[in-house]
């Protein structure tokens, strides 16, 4: 059994104390640097995040989900194929056994929980509302408050959106020029802050459907 896979060029391994018991092998990861997808082996995530995606035939991208610190992710959690992890930031991820694999059930349990609510928000109609509360599910995920809001803590183009919620970049550009102009987005180096009151922002998207 592969479970302690050597790094990637570009990326260093180091070993700290884990909650699974012991210590686990790490490993760093840079932005846009892929994954390895190896099929005996779950990754933690311990600082940063992914993005799990497969593409069709004709190469169009499609976003399986978002993970951050905690998520487990990997091969083993997914029948798709082709299947990549790509870190949207500079990441470090333990390597997680198979004979250790039963002792993280909660996050396994979150795992498939994340999947299906994402999956649900892909499906939303129409579109903006889709758009609004896949903010909102990142602003959740990945968010921290400010003075000016909720600031989504991660560089996502519109392009990355595009291909989670199935539309065109064009779409989410014109979309979020919508939301700037409402005032209930605003745009800070490359970052999105959802400007409504943090209590206000699931009614908003609830009552937007």
């Amino acid at each position: 059994m592969m479970y302690s896979p050597s790094p990637t060029s570009n990326s260093s391994a180091v070993s700290n104390d884990s909650a699974l018991g012991g210590q686990l092998p790490q490993q760093i990861f840079n932005r846009r640097e892929v994954i390895p997808p190896y099929n005996d082996v779950i990754w933690r995530i311990e600082y940063g995040a992914v993005r799990t995606l497969t593409w069709t035939e004709d190469g169009t991208f499609i976003t399986l989900g978002y993970w951050g610190l905690g998520d487990l992710i990997g091969y083993p959690l997914s029948k798709v194929k082709p299947y990549q992890i790509e870190c949207l930031t500079g990441v470090e991820v333990s390597i997680v056994p198979p004979h250790l694999w039963h002792q993280d059930i909660n996050a396994l349990l979150s795992h498939i929980q994340q999947a299906e609510d994402l999956l649900s928000i892909v499906h939303r109609k129409p579109i903006s509302v889709r758009l609004w509360q896949f903010l909102v599910w990142l602003s959740e995920k990945f968010g921290r408050d400010i003075d000016r809001g909720k600031l989504i803590d991660l560089n996502v183009t519109h392009q990355d959106i595009a291909e989670v919620l199935n539309t065109t970049r064009v779409t989410v550009t014109r979309l979020l020029q919508q939301l700037e102009e409402e005032g209930t987005v605003l745009r800070y180096k490359r970052r999105i802050i959802l400007r409504l009151p943090n209590k206000l922002i699931k009614n908003y998207s609830s009552a937007a459907c």
